[in-house]
């Protein structure tokens, strides 16, 4: 069973914590990941994309000349693809992108992203971010002191005041525990979490 360091917010260790191995040690494979990366991203596509086909087209009824006898090729409407102003063939049409990926998958995918962290030494455990105001400049202190720059902060609840405080600043984004995903802990070269975080989060992907 490994062990992490927890540091308070001026970065002064106050502790440890024993990490689960079921958690963050398990063997990362990078087809699982890619797969429920892809399928992440893909449910977030609005799939709204269109275009007219012939029959969609306002218009066209009317044959444009008589069938013989004027020497041009036969047609049939101004709306058929091969005319200006007319249909596309075969063009895109509104779809759903989403594919489904078994919830075993998904979990043993997050346990991959958390040990990928941790073995490249970029999980932090934070005893705790306490600030006296909802204010930027102060978060922003803080994320100087604990040397972050691309980081994914993971609280146990949402939090508004470190919410509100560490939404300007670039590189940087607070989530809580219930809404971590594979995507932002690889999208982010920094992982933090808040104690109470970790320990709901490992009880949880055990």
């Amino acid at each position: 069973m490994a062990t992490i360091t927890i540091y308070d917010q001026t970065k002064k260790e106050v502790g440890s914590m024993d990490l689960a191995p079921e958690v963050f040690e398990v063997p990362v494979k990078p087809e699982i990941l890619n797969l429920v990366v892809r399928a992440q991203l893909a449910a977030k596509r609005s799939g709204t994309h269109a275009t007219k086909t012939r029959a969609m087209k306002r218009g066209g009824g009317a044959k444009p000349w008589r069938q013989k006898g004027t020497g041009r090729a036969r047609a049939g409407s101004t709306r058929s693809p091969l005319w200006r102003g007319g249909g596309v063939t075969f063009g895109p049409q509104p779809r759903d992108y989403s594919f489904k990926v078994n919830k075993k998958v998904r979990r043993l995918a997050l346990k991959m992203a958390l040990t990928s962290r941790f073995s490249e030494e970029q999980l932090m455990i934070i005893k705790d971010i306490d600030l006296p105001e909802i204010k930027t400049k102060l978060f922003a202190q803080v994320a100087e002191t604990l040397g972050l720059y691309k980081a994914l902060i993971i609280v146990k609840d949402a939090d508004n005041k470190l919410l509100l405080s560490a939404r300007n600043i670039p590189g940087i984004k607070m989530i809580s525990a219930d809404q971590i995903n594979v995507y932002d802990i690889l999208r982010h070269r920094q992982v933090v979490m808040l104690e109470n975080a970790a320990q709901d989060l490992q009880e949880r992907l055990k």
